[in-house]
């Protein structure tokens, strides 16, 4: 059973004129340009009635929805948000909740993330908010950007009986002689910087590996650095018709890269450009460290900011509309 909406109250109607004006400003975009019902929908079976009546009724998923948008927005821990909709006037008017109403608490957060995994909507927010944004004609279908970035996790110590508290699912890997321990999110973007997929993975795992799964549906243009590029993988993209924009990179026997070839980098490295930003802002909203200690809670996440960077990149073109 859900829990029921309470009506505006005289505190309310009090308080109205009160709070934060560049967040209330930028929430209003948010109601106005995200269709949080619809998201809602698609993750709805995460509070199935399977037990008999009884109990207390759950938060209705459009209001968890916008608690987790809040949290990601502006890179809060659970503990940190719940004490966020007990202080900011902004944040409970934007989440639905009236100021005579209780707060969602911290575990409630938690849980409602791991309901959303355990029904195996690790990626179905993301999915949806991408077929949203298609059928609106803001993802643009002329190409793809392709490139990967570690997120370190804790290194953890030694406990007493020798066992480490380290994450389990995290892997050491080495990238310009300096060595990191976490994981590797893969993301494949369109020519203006929304994330059109993602793959998360170990550190370990290096960004050609899933290059191939995330460039199988470009049909016409695909750019990446040089870590990517193979003789194989251009031949089969050139017998698919589609333009390899692989940057260059130096061969057995090869002291440095050709004219043409510096050239040909510098003219894909302009274009490429545009798949760092998703990835810093996505790196905003996270944790200096994976909070999880698994690789699905982290990658759950990960998508949420993804999906997060997804409207905020595309309100500029929703608003034009």
């Amino acid at each position: 059973m859900e829990r029921s909406t309470t009506p505006p109250t005289f505190t309310d109607l009090t308080l109205a004129g009160l709070g934060g004006k560049r967040a209330a400003q930028f929430f209003d975009r948010c109601q106005e340009l995200i269709p949080f019902d619809k998201l809602a929908k698609a993750v709805a079976n995460v509070f199935v009635e399977d037990r008999p009546q009884g109990g207390a009724p759950h938060w209705p998923v459009v209001q968890m929805l916008k608690i987790l948008f809040v949290q990601k927005c502006y890179g809060l821990s659970d503990p940190q948000t719940e004490e966020a909709l007990l202080d900011r006037i902004s944040f409970r008017r934007f989440v639905g909740l009236s100021f005579d109403d209780k707060t969602p608490d911290y575990s409630t957060l938690w849980l409602f993330r791991e309901r959303l995994e355990k029904a195996g909507h690790g990626s179905t927010l993301f999915d949806t908010t991408l077929k949203l944004l298609r059928e609106q004609g803001v993802v643009l279908e002329t190409g793809t950007l392709i490139d990967a970035t570690l997120i370190e996790a804790p290194l953890g110590g030694k406990r007493e009986d020798g066992s480490s508290t380290a994450q389990p699912c995290a892997t050491h890997t080495a990238k310009g002689n300096r060595a990191y321990f976490g994981y590797r999110a893969h993301i494949a973007t369109d020519r203006q910087g929304i994330i059109t997929d993602y793959i998360y993975d170990t550190a370990c795992v290096s960004e050609h590996t899933h290059f191939d799964a995330l460039a199988e549906k470009e049909l016409h243009m695909v750019f990446a650095d040089s870590g990517c590029r193979s003789q194989e993988r251009v031949a089969r993209l050139r017998a698919r018709g589609v333009l390899a924009g692989l940057c260059h990179r130096r061969v057995r026997g090869q002291k440095e890269l050709t004219p043409l070839q510096q050239r040909f980098n510098r003219a894909v490295a302009g274009i490429r450009a545009f798949v760092e930003h998703p990835f810093a802002a996505v790196k905003k909203m996270l944790p200096r460290r994976a909070r999880y200690r698994t690789l699905r809670r982290n990658a759950l996440d990960f998508g949420l900011c993804a999906l997060i960077q997804n409207w905020r990149k595309a309100m500029p073109r929703l608003n034009a509309a």
